[in-house]
């Protein structure tokens, strides 16, 4: 039996560091990328007034860490869809983490608890809507919403599936949850009593949706909504509206047509541009044919948000329990793809940005 042995061709020296950075870089390191083009920092206030004890009376005790390294750490996260635990093993393990968060070797990295524990206390005070909302005036004031017409869909974000037995369900359903399992604390808290089950195309889902409107020209998310899996798509669009959206094209797809949509769009002004549907013995005439088709190389600029995360960010299954994290979850992606967006319209030099 041959016994192959690796040889090693070179020797541990002062750059090694500095050599396997320029690598990486030339290879296309996402996270340098987003380093390059946003400065995390402009989160400070925002994360430090809602995350810091501001009634210490004492400096004793260990220094927290950082709220914007543990805020990317966050980011880091949802990026690559990671858990608590790998984030941990990760962040001590790849450079381009480490560089990403400002640490250098030997500097002293959060745990999983930790990092737990930030994310949480962020989800638990709706952090990620402001946080969102602050990025969103960033980009608004680079003149990057184009704001000539808008985009509404939804995407499913499927979550661990309970199996419950049928009365738990029905229970479930009535809204009556909270009364379950109260003998059994700790099987509670690992039962979601929020998410719910739907059908589509003959597959079944069970979690949460992610509702969004996108700009048509940068591909953003301007605003976004969370429910559960069985809220109809359409359910949600007054929610997902502005005031600005006044005067605008809305495109979407055949899941929003209905009268309630067009009286709607119509008090606010917006100008409905969705995809109109056949109906047994009604089939479309050639003249919809055309619309719909015209219509549709518009709309499907928002398969690019979710075709992103899908591909680049590791999907929209999470590992949560209950409306609230999973809230918390879905904006903090939805935050991430912006900026992800963001750093290809610099990069790519898509749009003209104002000064």
């Amino acid at each position: 039996m041959s016994t192959f042995k690796y040889k090693p061709t070179g020797r541990i020296g002062l750059f090694d560091q500095d050599e396997t950075s320029t690598k990486l870089s030339r290879l296309g390191n996402p996270l340098e990328k987003l380093h390059n083009v946003i400065d995390f920092d402009m989160f400070r206030g925002e994360l430090e007034q809602n995350m810091l004890n501001q009634d210490k009376k004492s400096h004793a005790g260990c220094k927290p860490y950082d709220v914007v390294l543990m805020f990317k750490i966050v980011l880091l996260k949802r990026f690559y869809n990671l858990s608590d635990e790998q984030a941990e093993y990760q962040i001590n393990d790849r450079l381009s983490f480490k560089e990403f968060l400002g640490l250098k070797s030997g500097d002293r990295v959060p745990d999983s608890r930790t990092i737990w524990f930030f994310q949480e206390n962020l989800i638990q005070r709706d952090l990620e809507e402001k946080l969102f909302a602050h990025f969103h005036k960033y980009l608004d004031d680079l003149g990057l919403f184009v704001n000539e017409g808008k985009i509404v869909d939804a995407s499913f974000v499927e979550v661990p599936r309970q199996r419950n037995k049928k009365e738990e369900n029905e229970k479930i359903k009535a809204g009556e949850g909270e009364e379950l399992w109260n003998e059994k604390p700790k099987k509670k808290r690992q039962k979601d009593i929020d998410a719910r089950w739907t059908e589509k195309g003959g597959q079944k889902f069970y979690g949460y949706k992610d509702h969004t409107k996108t700009d048509t020209k940068s591909k953003l998310i301007d605003t976004y909504e969370v429910t559960s899996a069985e809220v109809h798509d359409s359910q949600a669009t007054e929610d997902l509206l502005r005031e600005e959206d006044s005067g605008q094209e809305l495109y979407a797809d055949s899941a929003y047509t209905g009268e309630p949509i067009d009286n709607m769009l119509k008090e606010k002004g917006i100008i409905p541009q969705i995809i109109e549907r056949a109906f047994k013995g009604k089939p479309l005439t050639d003249e919809q044919k055309e619309s719909n088709r015209i219509k549709s190389k518009t709309r499907c600029r928002v398969e690019h948000i979710f075709g992103f995360v899908t591909n680049s960010m590791n999907d929209f299954y999470i590992q949560s329990i209950g409306f609230q994290r999973a809230k918390g979850i879905i904006g903090l992606i939805n935050l991430v793809y912006n900026m992800c967006r963001y750093e290809q319209i610099v990069r790519l030099n898509l749009l003209t940005i104002k000064k």
